[in-house]
């Protein structure tokens, strides 16, 4: 008589009910990340578009919004207590305060780069080299092996990188030329800015990646307090982010007062869709995979940015902004493949 084979043996699949939440999960993180940051891209510009000095301010508007956005959810009454007190953490407040301080840094010096006559098609460009960056430091210090076509990606991400910042547009969307001693000089600090900018976002996301993995992915704490945790940084900006939302009620260029306060409404919204999207990616996937979702972001934006607001473009802009985003999707199709540990144990 065969033997009947036992109950725990036998493999039930996996059900439709058990796969969509995962999936709708993925789809809403992506539908975050590319919607909620793409518009918050276009709003940026615009905002920049009426005041290049802005930065401080703008930066700090995010970090106000969303920290008075989440500060409810880690509120807590404890009995026989009139105030409300924070939530446990699950994550040390040390790892926040040093991620805060790369995170703040490297916001601060990209949006003060546009004052230093870099157009926003090499930020964009220039950014992208992040997946460059992620994969140094992941080599470095978390020890981890990359095949040699990602190795081969990475460098053709830096040299378009390269190429775009050398091939910058020579002509304003006015068609004023900038060939000035004082235009090369302003252009030389701005990328500066942006080249510790990329270094120091590096860095964070190796950081970030560590805490959620010893931490778990608590994606909504490390949005809380590494905004909130900056606050304190702008009280030495206080001139700057006064300028900034001064010049919002300036009807004198073009654009009403509100509708320049509305386009910042939309900026700040369309901003806390984008980290959260991002922040909760990054629980879930490595800061690699994270840089190539945010390349691919960066990609649509350009292509926006140039239509929609006219920015300069030449051909080595183009050429090397394609290879950028070539050698993005490139590493992301040349990973090393998965070991099958059954036939490795047989």
């Amino acid at each position: 008589m065969a033997s009947v084979p036992a109950r725990d043996s036998v493999d039930p699949g996996v059900r439709l009910s058990q796969a969509t939440p995962a999936l709708v999960d993925y789809y809403s993180i992506l539908s975050m990340v590319m919607g909620g940051c793409c518009v918050n891209f276009w709003a940026y510009e615009q905002l920049l578009m009426m005041n290049a000095r802005i930065g401080s301010a703008l930066t700090f508007s995010h970090v106000v919004f969303i920290t008075a956005q989440s500060l409810p959810t880690f509120l807590f009454f404890p009995p026989g207590h009139l105030l409300p007190r924070l939530k446990p953490r699950q994550v040390p407040l040390l790892h926040w305060a040093a991620q805060v301080l790369l995170l703040t840094t490297s916001t601060l010096l990209y949006n003060w780069a546009f004052a230093y006559n870099v157009q926003v098609s090499i930020l964009v460009v220039f950014r992208s080299a992040g997946l460059a960056v992620s994969m140094l430091f992941g080599f470095l210090f978390a020890k981890k092996k990359y095949t040699i076509m990602q190795v081969v990606s990475v460098f053709l991400v830096s040299a378009g990188v390269v190429l775009a910042t050398l091939a910058r547009p020579s002509a304003t969307k006015k068609g004023d030329p900038i060939q000035s001693a004082e235009d090369v000089r302003k252009y030389t600090i701005g990328i500066s800015m942006l080249f510790v900018s990329l270094i120091l976002t590096g860095i964070y996301g190796l950081l970030q990646e560590r805490t959620y993995t010893t931490y778990g992915p608590c994606w909504k704490e490390g949005v809380f307090y590494t905004h909130c945790l900056s606050l304190p940084v702008f009280l030495f900006l206080a001139r700057d982010v006064r300028q900034g939302l001064g010049s919002l009620s300036d009807s004198t260029k073009g654009t009403s007062a509100m509708a320049s306060w509305l386009i910042l409404g939309i900026n700040l919204c369309s901003q806390l869709v984008c980290v959260s999207g991002v922040n909760k990616l990054s629980s879930q996937v490595s800061s690699v995979s994270t840089n190539i979702v945010l390349t691919v972001r960066k990609a649509v934006s350009l292509c926006f940015s140039v239509w929609w607001f006219g920015n300069p473009w030449n051909a080595g802009l183009g050429i090397g902004a394609s290879m950028v985003f070539c050698g993005s999707l490139l590493f992301t199709v040349s990973g090393p493949k998965k070991i099958d540990t059954k036939k490795k144990d047989n």
